[in-house]
C-alpha cells in the first residue's frame, strides 16, 4: 500500500508487561484524582500538589501510550527510552509522595463519612499507582553492562531521584531561616548547584546533546558525582548544626513549623548523600570496570 496512507498500530504497547503497567497507572491515577475532586477537599498547598501529581502522571502516561500505540515517538527529537525511563522514575517518586502526604493531611480521626471513604479509596489507588510505576521502572531498567539508555541504568535513575529530593528540599526551605547563618546559606548553595547540574545532565541526555560535549563525558560524570558527594557531606554536617544548636522544638509545633521543616530537610539531605554515594559507586564501576 502507499506509504503514509494508514496509521500503524503497535498493539504490544498495550499488551506487553510495560504496557499493562502503564495502563494500570493511568486508570489508578484517574481514579485517585476523580475521587478527591468529587469531595472538593484538596486545599493548597498539599492538596493542590497531590491533585497536580495524579493529573500530570495520568496525562503524560496516556500520551506515552498513544505515541507508542501509533508508533509516532520516533518522530520526536529526543531519546525516547531515556525519556520514558526518567518519567516513570519521576512519576513513581511523585505518586509515592502524594500517597504519604494526602492521607497525613486530609484523613484525620475516625473515618466514617462518605467523604472520608472516598479519600481512603483515593489513597489506596494512589499507593497501587505507585506500585504500577515502580513495576515499570523495574521492567525498563537496563541490564548490567547495557548503557544504550543512560537514564534507565542505576546511575541514570539515581539522577532523577537526586533532582526530585532537591526539589522537596526547596519546598521546605524558608528564607528567613537560612539567611541568618552563612553555614545554612552554604547548604542552600550546595542543594542549588547540585540540582542544576543534575537537571542539566537529565535534560541533555533526553535531548541527545551529551554526544556533542568535547570531553570524556563518563569520567566527567564520575568526577561530578565525587564533588557532589563531598558537597552534600558538608551539608549533612552543617545544616543540623546551625539549625538546631541551642534551639529546641517549640511546644506548639504543627506541620508548618520551622523545626519540622528543618528536620525534614536534614533527612532529605542524608537521603541525597546516600544517593550520590551509590551513584558514584555504580558510575565508577560502569566507567572503569566495564571493559573487564
Amino acid at each position: 500500500r502507499p506509504a503514509g496512507t494508514m496509521a500503524t498500530l503497535n498493539l504490544r504497547a498495550l499488551t506487553s508487561w510495560v504496557g499493562i503497567a502503564r495502563l494500570l497507572a493511568v486508570l489508578l491515577a484517574c481514579l485517585s484524582f476523580s475521587l478527591v475532586a468529587s469531595t472538593g477537599r484538596f486545599e493548597a498547598p498539599y492538596g493542590t500538589w497531590c491533585m497536580f501529581t495524579w493529573c500530570f502522571c495520568f496525562a503524560v502516561t496516556l500520551l506515552v501510550l498513544l505515541l507508542e500505540l501509533l508508533e509516532l515517538y520516533p518522530l520526536l527529537p529526543l531519546s525516547w527510552d531515556d525519556f520514558t525511563s526518567a518519567f516513570s522514575m519521576l512519576a513513581a517518586l511523585m505518586v509515592f509522595t502524594s500517597s504519604v502526604v494526602f492521607p497525613a493531611t486530609f484523613i484525620t480521626g475516625t473515618c466514617s463519612s462518605s467523604e472520608c471513604a472516598k479519600q481512603a479509596v483515593a489513597t489506596t489507588s494512589s499507593c497501587l499507582c505507585f506500585l504500577a510505576y515502580a513495576l515499570e521502572v523495574s521492567l525498563t531498567r537496563a541490564k548490567p553492562g547495557d548503557i544504550s539508555s543512560f537514564l534507565s541504568t542505576v546511575p541514570g535513575l539515581l539522577k532523577v531521584f537526586e533532582a526530585y529530593v532537591a526539589c522537596l528540599i526547596f519546598s521546605l526551605l524558608e528564607k528567613k531561616e537560612y539567611i541568618r547563618e552563612s553555614g545554612l546559606m552554604w547548604c542552600v548553595a550546595v542543594y542549588s548547584i547540585c540540582f542544576i547540574f543534575t537537571l542539566l545532565i537529565i535534560i541533555f541526555t533526553i535531548g541527545r546533546c551529551l554526544t556533542y560535549i568535547p570531553c570524556p563525558l563518563e569520567k566527567v560524570l564520575v568526577g561530578y558525582n565525587m564533588l557532589a558527594l563531598l558537597m552534600y557531606l558538608t551539608a549533612v554536617v552543617l545544616w543540623p548544626l546551625y539549625c538546631f544548636q541551642g534551639r529546641g522544638r517549640p511546644s506548639s509545633c504543627d506541620k508548618d513549623c520551622w523545626w519540622n521543616k528543618d528536620l525534614g530537610i536534614t533527612f532529605l539531605t542524608i537521603f541525597n548523600l546516600i544517593a550520590y554515594l551509590v551513584d558514584l559507586v555504580y558510575s565508577t564501576r560502569m566507567v572503569f570496570f566495564r571493559a573487564r
